[in-house]
């Protein structure tokens, strides 16, 4: 597993083999396959009505998405849903009611919601791939973190490290910034959010608060350096 999508996240289909589809995703041009059992099609208007609506994302850890004469599905943070009145929306084939918490996706980006969004996952377990608090990876705990606070993000570390601001030192970087780690080939494989005080939230092994410096991060229980610092850039101005 590459990736995850989440309810309400639109692709395109390059080409099907044997009940799979190859995708490419419409929120962070990520390509990946996907079993076609998990997925509603739509036609190419469909498609295109989807893409220019008002979007909302959830906000509940977990809440139910009513189907209409099928039952409930669970949702969690970051879905995205196309009405925010709690009244019926379609895609494809099929009608779905919401009366959970969602916020537009157009709000205004600012630091605080990310690192409030960001101590929303405290503690989930990593996940290679995953995107929800039930397993999450580094890059898929910034790239929903930031979806939440209003912030578009690629999907992997080395994409996301060319977004945003260079800052030059760890003194000059301010909460909400993001850093990046290298290994010993120099290839930048872990990212994380910077918080108040000399820390750090990322995702190593579950959703953490470590310390970070011109080094690196200090893993607070192993008592060593864990990742080596690489890069700061500054997402939210």
């Amino acid at each position: 597993m590459v990736s995850q999508l989440l309810f309400g996240e639109t692709f395109s289909i390059r080409s099907l083999s044997k009940g799979w589809a190859n995708i490419v995703t419409d929120h962070d041009n990520y390509e990946g396959w996907i079993d076609e059992k998990q997925f509603i099609p739509l036609n190419s208007d469909e498609h295109s009505h989807i893409l220019s609506t008002t979007k909302y994302y959830s906000t509940d850890l977990v809440h139910a998405l009513n189907q209409r004469n099928r039952g409930t599905l669970n949702i969690v943070p970051g879905s995205i849903l196309y009405n925010s009145q709690a009244t019926e929306f379609t895609l494809g084939n099929k009608t779905f009611s919401f009366d959970g918490a969602v916020i537009n996706a157009k709000i205004q980006p600012s630091c605080e919601k990310l690192i409030k969004n960001a101590f929303y996952f405290l503690n989930s377990p990593y996940l290679w791939g995953g995107r929800t608090p039930f397993g999450i990876d580094c890059s898929g705990f910034v790239q929903i973190a930031a979806r939440l606070s209003g912030i578009l993000l690629s999907r992997d570390t080395r994409e996301q490290s060319e977004e945003g601001e260079m800052i030059n030192l760890i003194s000059e970087a301010k909460p909400g910034d993001l850093a990046f780690f290298d290994n010993a080939d120099g290839q930048i494989i872990h990212v994380g959010i910077i918080l108040e005080n000399g820390q750090i939230i990322h995702a190593s092994g579950k959703v953490r608060i470590d310390t970070i410096d011109h080094q690196g991060i200090f893993n607070e229980e192993s008592k060593k350096y864990s990742h080596q610092l690489r890069v700061i850039k500054r997402i939210i101005q």
